[in-house]
Order: C-alpha cells, then structure tokens, then sequence
C-alpha cells in the first residue's frame, strides 16, 4: 500500500537519477557508506514516522500543551515518539562521527528528515530546532560546550531552542534589548525577554539548551553589538549531571492555527546564567548558522505538508464518485471518481508539479551543503557557498507560499468534507500557514534575494544561478523535442530577469527597485522551479513508465501554467511601479 506521507519512488528519483548521492561516498567524509546505508536510513525515517509520529498528528492538534504556572503538560504520544527518534539514532545523522554523529550526507539526512515532518509537523519542532541548535554549537561552540551540551542532544537527553527574537523587536533584531553582563567567572548574567520561541519549556528531556541572543552591556550599538550565549535550563555539572536551575521563567505559552503540537513560549530570563559561544559581538554571525539551515528546514517542512496534502487529495479523488462526465447523456449511468474531472486533474496537477518541484528544490540545496564541506579548494567552496546563499531565500519561501497553496487545492478537492477536522487537509494547511512567516517572512526574504543576494560582489549572485541554468538550457536543448523548446522558454525567462534587475538597479533609485522585492521574489522563484524542472525532465529523458510520464507533464504544466505568471511580474518590477510607495497611510 502506497504512503499518503510522501512518494519513496519520487525521492528515489531525485536522489539517484538526478542528483546521484550515491557518488557521494567516493568523497573522504562520506567513505564509510553506500547507497545500502543511504536507503536503510530512509526506510527508517520512513518506519519511525509511520508508527511513532503519524498517529499522535491528529490528537497533538487538538490538546495543545498547558502551562499550570509550573508545569508544562504535553501528550505522552510526543515523548514517545521523540524517544524513538533518539533511539533510532536520528539525531545526529549528518554531524561529524567525533562528536557522535553518522556523518551522512545532508541530502540524505534531509529526505529522511521529510518523512518525519510530514507526519506530523508539530511533533517534529522538537528535534528540528535540537538539531539546528546542535550543529551551530558544533561549528562555533568550544570543545566544552561540544562536550556538554551537543553530545547529550545528539544522544536525545537534552534539547534545543533559538530564542532571537522579543515582543517589541519581531524581526528587527537590531532592537533586541536582552543583555549580557559580564561576570567574574567567565560567564555572562543574561536579562531580558524572548518570544516566538519553539520548544522552550517541556518534559522532554533531561535539559533545554537555549540559544540567546543578547547584547554585551557597554558594546556597540544595533546588530554590531549582538552576541551570543548558551543559555541551559538547568545547570550542568562539571561531571556532566544536572544542576540547578538557571534562572529561565516561562512566562507564558503563545497560541498559534498551526504547529499547535510544538509548545510556543514567551521566556524571562531574570539574571540567567550563560555562556559566551565565540567572540563578543558576532552572535548574529554564528546564529545564521542556524538560521539559514532553518530556512531550507522550514522550506522543507512546508514542502512535506504540501506533499502529504497532495498524496491524501489525489487518494480521495480516486475513491469519491461524484457526477458523470460532460459529454454523458444518460443520467442513469454510474458515478464516476472524481478524479475524470478535468478541473480536478487542473489541482490534482498543480499540487504535483508544485510539490515535487519543491522536494527537488530542497534537496538539491541540501547537496550543495554536502558538496560544500568536502570542496577541496576554497574557491570551490566559495563558489558553492555564493550559489546555496543566493538560492536559501526561494528553498524557504517558494515552498511556503505554493505548497500552502497545494494544501489550499487539496482542501478544495475534498470539497465540503475538506474544511472539516474529520479530515487530515484542513490541519495540513493550517500547519502549513505559519511557513511564510517562519525563520524571516516574505517580505524579508524578498529583501534579502533582491537587496543583497543577487547583487552581491558586482551581481554575482545571480550569476551564479544563471551559470547553471545555462548548463541545463544546453543539455536539454542537446535533447532535442519537447525538453528544447522548454529550453528556450526557460533561457528566455532568465535573461529576461537579468536585464529586469540591472535595470531596477541602474536606475539609482534603490526605493522604488526594493519596494516590490516580494514581487521579485515569487518571479526570481518561480524561474528558478522551472530550473529545476528542466533539471528533472532531463533525467527523465528516454525512460518510461507511468512515474516518467507523470514527471513530464508535471513539468509540462509548469512551463505552461505557472511560468507564464512571471511575464507581467517582470514587466512591473521593470517599470518601477511607485504605486505602494506612493500610497499614504490616510488614504486606507
């Protein structure tokens, strides 16, 4: 019986046909596995998501955690299947082998990761930011912090959170006004107040490590001035057992549509005890460590519901009989599945070709990342890096935007039925929604490709994309066909957009070329998903089978329905269309 979670033959696919991780292990860092190793870490992803996370989805929507003024209480469901998660040594699977890890690839690790979001979203918070929390200490923490907090979260006893931002400052970190004082002992008495933050007070574990930005009393001022600390909720001691507890005070829990299994906190932290990670004042450095890995994490996240979405709307097409075709006459004859209507197939197609564009998409970021840690020069990891920075922007948002619209067709689909809670897509989609504001909004991200993603070093950032366009434009145009003439639809498109930015740019004026940036970023996406598109059906070129032939007209409709949009988008971001900058705040 096939998954409703995800497609394991379309990650295959994307794994072995296109992106050949299997090559991977003829690098140092990954010499110690195969595509075996490979595909029994997806099986288990796969098992531990089916039976420890898949069942509790539905009830970890419906009883939110609760705060008594002492205790936070969560289904026992969670626990369990964070235990298994640990167990089955999940944790770690792309962190180096020193510390505890698997060392496998990221890409690997990410498809396995999807099963688990897919599953159940909220549940998956957990180990997602323990992950995130560790691989940042691991890369800038000491050998001591390594030693005491990454190895316990890698072995599932203690847990992570990253606490940026505050209820004055949202997103404009430079305003945060947590500060760190420094005492006698090394150590930094840390004040102040964090919301939004995931998984900051449970029972999960032995321990929460807190990741705190904050600003060193006398230090200079706006981001400049931002540090970072580990924060633990409890102590440890120098044997490695647990202390005291650290003067970290809930103040409350936030109540959210979505993601309403994963506890969401308001903490207060009342002279804290906490420890510098790095240097003073580059605390905004080393948490985009974080960051930027949340981002293609959220973009894979939003990727997995809309994927889950898809895969239960198309079962339920298959098995609802609903009217009768057109062109049938007799009013007597049988019902037919849903899915023979062709306004059906429309959503049923546009969910595919977004979703699995999407997973794509994510995946092939993730290569980046295991490409980047094993270049053997730093030119090459330069030029990687250029290429993974200039594309995390459209990995975190264009999932975010059109996989929620997937889940918006899935819904549809199920008609009547689909807005009731009875059914699994109006949760997907409520999950779901909160992905575009996630780890930097829409609005933020646009700011980031626009303003200094593709102009970075003269432009090179959206050379670097447009490089490898060029190489997928000339080995389908080598194909000849169909595979050619999208080829030249998607060349098109990309100069289009390279002349479209030199002269939002050239013009001087900077406020009009950003004030549509959010524009810029769904046209810049929705090129680069054609991309990656093109990249697929080449893959797929000269195999068949009803999986190749879905992949081409997925990706058929894509260059027919979805990258026309970009069209009038380039127009108005060429004109440098003044209307909402011209707008007053009277006249709404």
């Amino acid at each position: 019986m096939r998954s409703t979670l995800l497609s394991r033959r379309d990650i295959d696919f994307l794994l072995y046909e296109w992106l050949h991780v299997d090559r991977l292990v003829e690098r140092e860092r990954f010499a110690d596995h195969s595509k075996e190793t490979f595909d029994g870490v997806l099986d288990l992803c796969e098992q531990v998501a089916t039976k420890y996370f898949a069942p509790h989805n539905k009830k970890n929507d419906a009883n939110e955690p609760t705060f008594d003024g002492t205790t936070v209480t969560i289904i026992p469901e969670v626990k369990e299947a964070i235990d298994a998660f640990s167990r089955a040594d999940l944790v770690g699977l792309s962190m180096d082998s020193a510390i505890g890890g698997s060392q496998l690839p990221a890409t690997v690790s990410a498809a396995g990761f999807a099963w688990i979001q897919a599953a159940n979203v909220g549940s998956a918070a957990y180990p997602f930011l323990t992950v995130g929390n560790a691989n940042l200490l691991a890369a800038h923490g000491n050998a001591e912090l390594v030693d005491t907090y990454v190895k316990p979260m890698i072995a599932g006893r203690f847990h992570g959170t990253m606490c940026l931002s505050e209820p004055q400052a949202g997103s404009s970190l430079a305003d945060i006004t947590t500060r760190a004082e420094p005492q006698d002992d090394g150590t930094y008495r840390i004040v102040g107040s964090k919301m939004w933050i995931s998984g900051g007070d449970h029972e999960l574990g032995e321990n929460i490590v807190h990741l705190v930005l904050a600003k060193v009393v006398g230090g200079p001022v706006g981001t400049k001035g931002i540090s970072l600390f580990v924060v633990p909720k409890y102590l440890v001691n120098a044997d490695g057992s647990i202390g005291d507890r650290n003067d970290v005070l809930l103040a409350g829990l936030n109540h959210k549509m979505g993601y309403r299994g994963a506890v969401n906190t308001v903490l207060s932290f009342d002279g804290a005890t906490g420890y510098l990670i790095g240097e003073e004042n580059r605390g905004l450095t080393y948490m985009f460590h974080m960051m930027n890995e949340a981002r293609l994490g959220v973009g894979l996240g939003a990727t997995a519901l809309g994927y889950t979405g898809y895969l239960k709307s198309l079962e339920y097409a298959r098995g609802r009989e609903q009217g009768r075709p057109v062109a049938a006459k007799d009013p007597a004859a049988a019902q037919v599945p849903i899915v023979e209507h062709p306004d059906v197939r429309r959503m049923l197609l546009a969910q595919k070709s977004y979703v699995e564009g999407a997973l794509a998409l994510n995946l092939y970021c993730n290569r980046l990342v295991d490409l980047q840690k094993t270049a053997t020069t730093p030119d090459e990891r330069a030029s990687l890096t250029l290429l993974l920075d200039t594309l995390t922007p459209i990995a975190k948002s264009w999932p975010s935007q059109w996989c929620l619209e997937a889940n918006s067709f899935a819904i549809q689909i199920h008609g009547g039925y689909g807005y009731t809670r009875e059914y699994d897509v109006e949760q997907h989609y409520r999950d779901n929604r909160l992905n575009p504001i996630h780890e930097g909004t829409h609005g933020i991200q646009g700011l980031d490709l626009l303003g200094r993603k593709v102009v970075v070093q003269g432009g090179a950032g959206l050379a670097a994309i447009a490089g490898e366009v060029t190489k997928t434009v000339v080995a389908a145009g080598e194909l000849g066909g169909e595979p050619a003439d999208l080829a030249t639809q998607l060349d098109s498109t990309w100069q289009r957009i390279v002349s479209v930015t030199a002269a939002m740019f050239g013009s001087g004026d900077i406020e009009a070329a950003l004030a549509n940036s959010s524009v810029y970023l769904e046209a810049f996406g929705h090129a680069v998903l054609a991309w990656i598109w093109l990249e697929q059906l080449v893959a797929a070129d000269g195999k068949s089978g009803d999986f190749y032939d879905g992949k081409r007209q997925a990706g058929r409709y894509f260059y027919r329905f979805e990258l026309p949009r970009t069209a009038p988008q380039l127009d108005l971001l060429e004109s440098l269309d003044r209307t909402t900058l011209e707008m007053q705040d009277a006249w709404f």
